[in-house]
């Protein structure tokens, strides 16, 4: 198991989420590219999609069935968010909110309502902020 796939798995998890699968996030580029799926579908579908949706919508995501009625806008906020957790720990052991939006800016990853999204939940990249693991529950399950 990678440096990068420990600190994605290890975010993921502290916000709740089931493990994610390491054949979709195990490296930064499988990440890059199952979160741009991702987004494809959240931007054709709306943020109120889920990550089941999502997943019986097209094959590569099928992995992610079982993460269920999770929102799909909050679960590629949270990949997005673990995304750069996992780069700058393994660069240099920090991320600021300026550095995950810098990296889905600079990776064509950026969406409107992201930034929101991080405004409202720090916790999403931020492991010191406390309670993050009840994120899931905040009105973002069907």
């Amino acid at each position: 198991m990678s440096d990068f796939y420990k600190y994605f798995k290890e975010n993921m998890e502290a916000l709740g989420l089931n493990p994610p699968p390491e054949s979709l996030f195990g490296t930064q580029q499988l990440a890059l590219g199952t979160i741009s799926t991702m987004l494809t579908y959240v931007d054709k579908f709306g943020t109120k999609v889920t990550v089941l949706e999502m997943a019986f919508a097209g094959t590569r995501l099928e992995q992610l069935a079982t993460v269920g009625a999770v929102g799909a806008a909050y679960y590629a906020g949270a990949a997005i968010g673990s995304l750069a957790v996992a780069t700058g720990r393994t660069i240099s052991g920090g991320t600021s909110l300026g550095d995950v939006l810098f990296e889905a800016s600079k990776r064509g990853l950026g969406r409107p309502w992201l930034t929101s999204l991080f405004h409202r939940m720090p916790g999403i990249y931020d492991p010191r902020v406390s309670g993050r693991k009840y994120y899931k529950h905040y009105g973002y399950i069907k």
